[in-house]
């Protein structure tokens, strides 16, 4: 039956991660305009020139020009997992940037829900994770689509925020050595990979190769970054957490790292919620302050 299963799904898994045949990939918005917040569905440049990233981006009344957040979503290894993903749209996150004059692009990164494509972020076995690799190449991914969307008329060319959710944010620490003038701060949120190994709460894949990839993105970063935790959360606990940021200081990276109330039954997802949102509006709005007021 296992057997069965495997290849019942086998067809779908094609879909996911063929390239299109004979198709003109195009950039830009892909519909109207609609509520809450404008929002509306765009495509950006992917890493693969055969797939475009489908994106959400939402803003606030006006022409702008606007300065610009990226969040960058969490992720998974398991294939199906990745497939079945919807659309990331951190709402209650975006409601909260617009109303302080973002606008926001989520991006659905390559090899993720209606994306697909190559998983290009694979950091490989339990024992042997290249989470270096996997982090360089989500912030390519991010840059990618934050690049394309600072050449629009309504995005200021600079000083954009990066919010990264866990391999999100991973990937929001990996991208810490591009330009301040165009990034002003990266704000993570329970940064890392290979949290619930196994599917076991509180147990990390190699954590020491996480900590040792952590010191090597702190050599070149150039932004400063704010990692924010849940105290329960069991993917990467705070004690983890500032453990990692510890790593990334040692390499000469800014990491100032605050843990954050308990938010529902498991904190690692606060920030998709209203409630984790709320929790965590003082540390966000210190943050974003001082971006707000640049000239």
């Amino acid at each position: 039956m296992r057997l069965f299963n495997i290849l019942a799904r086998l067809p779908l898994l094609v879909l996911l991660t063929a390239s299109p045949v004979c198709a003109q990939v195009t950039f830009g918005a892909s519909g109207p305009e609609g509520e809450p917040l404008r929002r509306q569905e765009w495509r950006v440049p992917s890493p693969d020139t055969d797939f475009a990233a489908r994106a959400l981006l939402f803003r606030p009344v006006g022409a702008g020009p606007f300065r610009l957040a990226v969040i960058a979503h969490a992720s998974t290894q398991n294939v199906l997992r990745r497939a079945q993903t919807p659309q990331p749209e951190y709402r209650a996150l975006a409601a909260f940037l617009v109303a302080r004059g973002f606008a926001v692009l989520v991006p659905e990164r390559l090899g993720h829900g209606g994306t697909g494509g190559r998983y290009v972020e694979d950091q490989g076995g339990c024992d042997e994770a290249d989470y270096a690799r996997a982090g360089r190449a989500t912030a390519a991914e991010i840059s990618l689509a934050l690049d394309y969307l600072q050449k629009q008329d309504f995005i200021r060319k600079d000083a954009a925020v990066v919010i990264g959710h866990s391999a999100g944010g991973w990937g929001a620490l990996a991208l810490a050595h591009a330009d301040p003038k165009a990034i002003a701060a990266i704000i993570a949120f329970a940064p890392g990979r290979g949290g619930h190994a196994n599917d076991e709460p509180n147990k990390i894949c190699a954590p020491h190769t996480l900590l040792a990839a952590a010191a090597e993105f702190g050599k070149t970063a150039r932004i400063p970054v704010i990692s924010l935790v849940a105290a329960n959360d069991s993917y990467f606990a705070p004690a983890f957490s500032k453990t990692l940021a510890d790593a990334f200081r040692s390499g000469g990276g800014k990491d100032d790292v605050r843990t954050l109330p308990s938010v529902g039954s498991e904190g690692h997802w606060m920030i998709e919620t209203e409630a984790g949102v709320k929790a965590a509006s003082g540390e966000l709005d210190r943050v974003l302050r001082p971006v707000a007021k640049k000239p």
